[in-house]
């Protein structure tokens, strides 16, 4: 078992006296000697498990503010509830919302820090929110001058594979801001040094997790994992989320309000049996599909009972996440009449989850999830070519 420190845990070391790369000297001084904003949520924990503002304040950092995006500082919020700005109970520190009414901090917010830190538990998906608050604090620090500094984490999802569309920008929002893959293999570290490159503001420091090589999956870091969100309590749910997310944008649950979100799927006029047959014969890659029955306590067809079905990998390394949300969606389409695709503001939300209006098309076109696959090759080289010039780990 290889055994990952992350950012976190590299600079409590840092503030305990243990010694600094030369490349990191610079985030270290800031982390030891500056007055910090910390943006932060309960998943950026250290490897025993205390929460990044408590282990900061407790080595000694002189952390002076916290933010909050989606889900807020401390994790009770729920999915896309809008928060304010308020005071944190544990610490007594100011807590300023970046998930309200702006996702950039502003020069007041920034007043009279020397530095922001930047830690969170991604979970290797274009759409999962906190790449794209990132991107936001990059910008606003950039026009305040203040430095961002990302304390990383592993990709639960490793660094190797890369799948589905690359965002257009027609479709950029909080959940895709950048064009890059829905599964996009790389960290939040190297996501700011991305967006950098896109004109988000300067490079981020990063403060980087030592013994991560890009071939680790999450059992393999030795690092317990601490839910990010209320909807992603295991690394399995991660596995799949690339792909099932995807669901969010019709009419079918994703089975929020139960035990496994994003690993059950259905709606009341789904035939379980018959779908989970439909999608099995389909023979996608690493995964199984059983028949589930679910009432949700939450969100779509909150207290209806449900017919769906229960995604199971089983094989992580050959599992394609993206193409099997595809190969869902497809089935329900052609299966069900009751089927919609969710609409929001005159736009369909599953564009904004692909990043791309193709997909949609094609699955209304009859298309098989190998031919709408096979059309998401065309630009990967290049988004390749600008993760190799900044990636962090071999």
């Amino acid at each position: 078992m290889n055994h990952v420190r992350t950012g976190l845990d590299v600079a409590l070391g840092w503030l305990r006296g243990e010694a600094v790369p030369p490349a990191q000297r610079t985030a270290a001084d800031l982390i030891r000697k500056g007055r910090l904003g910390l943006v932060t949520n309960p998943s950026a924990a250290t490897s025993d498990l205390k929460a990044a503002p408590d282990a900061l304040l407790a080595a000694g950092a002189r952390v002076v503010s916290l933010f909050g995006v989606e889900h807020g500082v401390r994790g009770d919020i729920a999915d896309g509830v809008r928060i304010g700005h308020g005071k944190d109970e544990r610490t007594g520190l100011p807590v300023w919302s970046l998930y309200g009414e702006q996702y950039r901090p502003t020069p007041e917010m920034l007043a009279g820090l020397d530095a922001v830190l930047y830690d969170f538990q991604d979970v290797g998906s274009r759409f999962y929110t906190f790449s794209g608050s990132l991107s936001h604090v990059m910008a606003g620090c950039a026009a305040s001058r203040v430095p961002v500094i990302v304390l990383d984490r592993p990709n639960p999802l490793g660094g190797l594979a890369v799948e589905g569309p690359l965002l257009e920008p027609v479709h950029a929002s909080l959940i895709g801001m950048h064009p890059i893959p829905i599964r996009h293999g790389a960290t939040l570290g190297e996501l700011g040094r991305l967006w950098s490159g896109f004109g988000a503001g300067p490079d981020p420091l990063v403060v980087r997790c030592e013994g991560l090589d890009r071939r680790m999956l999450w059992s393999e870091t030795g690092l317990s994992w601490v839910p990010p969100s209320p909807n992603m309590p295991t690394t399995e749910t991660a596995l799949v989320y690339p792909g099932l997310c995807l669901i969010e944008g019709t009419n079918v649950s994703e089975a929020r309000g139960t035990a496994c979100p994003f690993l059950w799927f259905g709606a009341p006029w789904v035939r379980p049996e018959e779908l989970a047959e439909r999608l099995n014969a389909e023979k996608l890659p690493g995964v199984r599909f059983r028949p589930v029955r679910f009432r949700p306590s939450l969100s779509k067809h909150q207290g209806e009972p449900c017919g769906g079905c229960h995604v199971h990998v089983t094989d992580r390394a050959a599992f394609l996440p993206v193409a099997t949300g595809v190969a869902v969606l497809s089935a329900l389409r052609s299966e069900y009449p009751q089927f919609a695709w969710r609409e929001s503001r005159g736009r369909y939300s599953v564009d904004r989850l692909a990043g791309t209006s193709a997909v949609r098309r094609a699955i209304d076109a009859g298309a098989s999830w190998k031919k709408i696959m096979a059309g998401w090759t065309d630009g990967y080289e290049t988004y390749r070519r600008r993760l190799d010039k900044i990636t962090l780990y071999p």
